[in-house]
């Protein structure tokens, strides 16, 4: 008689378990790394916040190296998926894209990579890592930056534009580590979003 064989129908679940425990330990990495830095953020230390043997955690990466640059990827890529969905129909109003990709740069992915960023520059095997990851992330933040602005790059000066905004919402979110600097951020998003509509009309 046909029909799908028990491994079959075990195998399905146990998919959906590892991928369950992939994502608790990307999401507690992240967390670890905002509120301990790279020194209080070991595998050990991962694995417990997340509810996993260390022995999961290293099935799943091998690696500190691995478990940590793949952690800010996977928020990095949600952040992202979360800007577009902001603004489902495409290019908006300017100031409210601002202010979202501004928020982009406070917060816990910030912190979090921040911290990556500060242990790349000491350990040569991480830094090789993160520089790539942030490549990719920094281009992909870029290309939704330029649709949600309705910025046309074919013109002199607009890709410098839009990498100045990008530039000064990082520094915005450097600034906010140590302060809430929420309102001197919405008076300098106020300004770049009038500067913008005069730079990219």
């Amino acid at each position: 008689m046909g029909g799908v064989s028990t491994a079959e129908r075990d195998r399905a679940p146990k998919q959906d378990r590892s991928r369950a425990t992939r994502q608790r330990l990307l999401e507690a990495a992240v967390a670890c790394l905002a509120e301990h830095g790279w020194a209080g953020s070991t595998v050990a230390v991962v694995a417990e916040r997340a509810g996993v043997s260390r022995g999961a955690a290293q099935h799943h990466f091998p690696t500190r190296e691995d478990l940590f640059t793949a952690a800010v990827e996977y928020v990095a890529e949600q952040r992202s998926t979360a800007l577009r969905e902001l603004f489902p129909q495409g290019p908006a109003d300017r100031h409210a894209v601002v202010s979202a990709l501004v928020d982009l740069f406070t917060g816990p992915l910030f912190r979090a990579a921040l911290h990556l960023w500060v242990a790349a520059s000491n350990e040569d095997q991480l830094r090789t890592r993160v520089t790539e990851l942030e490549a990719r992330v920094g281009r992909d933040t870029h290309r939704i930056a330029v649709e949600l602005l309705g910025a046309d790059e074919t013109r002199p000066g607009v890709r410098e534009t839009v990498q100045g905004l990008l530039d000064m919402a990082r520094g915005l979110g450097l600034a906010n580590l140590l302060t809430d600097d929420t309102a001197r951020r919405e008076r300098v998003v106020a300004q770049w979003a009038a500067l913008l509509e005069q730079a990219l009309r």
